[in-house]
């Protein structure tokens, strides 16, 4: 795994101004964003409902950065290409409920997307093991998804380690991101087990100056000598 110089910062647009969509995307863009995180829920594999293909085609219009898409619906398959041609960069999808989720993976490549799989807190690791060599990134959850603001699970550390150690085994360049609770204490904490991709939702969206907060996450002590990926 490559040593740079930073993680990958990618702001949740699910704790921005919803008003405001069109002006927080750009700000986030302006103040350095890596990557825009969008999180699609349906009120039926998580508890709470977002948007769909539509906000990700406006949000395009606004940014030229990667639009990181995480599908938290169920079923995921029908909806896939229709993201994809939205306008999204990367489209995770759960390992949970989705029996054809190494199909899935197949489906987000041959759209010419990057592929990611999400995998939940009570999720172990070895739900992965036979399509490392689909993912381009492993999304850990670091909360349980269906809501913004919640608090970092450190039982989540050690599934980070073992995802970094999985991934590096297959001799690809897997990114490892974290979601959730993530802010300038616990960043350098997913970073020393291996994660280099950051989803950050109020620690960006929730404070004044989006460049400082960012900023911030990068620089965060402990985190500079970590592993990153280039922003892609």
């Amino acid at each position: 795994m490559p040593m740079l110089t930073r993680p990958l910062i990618a702001p949740s647009i699910l704790s921005a101004d919803f008003a405001r969509m069109g002006e927080e995307v750009i700000a986030a863009t302006e103040a350095g964003a890596d990557w825009l995180h969008l999180d699609v829920m349906d009120g039926h594999f998580v508890p709470n409902m977002t948007f769909g293909p539509g906000m990700v085609a406006a949000i395009r219009k606004h940014t030229a950065i990667p639009l990181d898409v995480h599908l938290m619906i169920d079923p995921t398959d029908p909806f896939i290409e229709a993201f994809a041609k939205a306008g999204a960069d990367h489209i995770h999808v759960h390992v949970e409920g989705n029996p054809h989720v190494h199909r899935s993976l197949q489906t987000i490549r041959a759209l010419g997307k990057k592929a990611g799989i999400a995998i939940c807190p009570a999720t172990p690791t070895d739900m992965l093991q036979y399509v490392m060599d689909l993912v381009d990134i492993i999304l850990v959850m670091t909360v349980n998804p269906g809501f913004g603001g919640q608090k970092f699970l450190e039982s989540q550390v050690p599934k980070i380690r073992m995802l970094r150690e999985m991934a590096d085994m297959t001799g690809r360049d897997i990114r490892i991101g974290v979601d959730g609770g993530i802010d300038a204490h616990t960043a350098p904490v997913a970073m020393a087990a291996g994660a280099d991709m950051l989803v950050a939702g109020t620690a960006v969206y929730g404070q004044k100056d989006y460049a400082a907060a960012i900023a911030g996450l990068r620089h965060a002590p402990g985190s500079e000598s970590q592993p990153a990926s280039p922003a892609s």
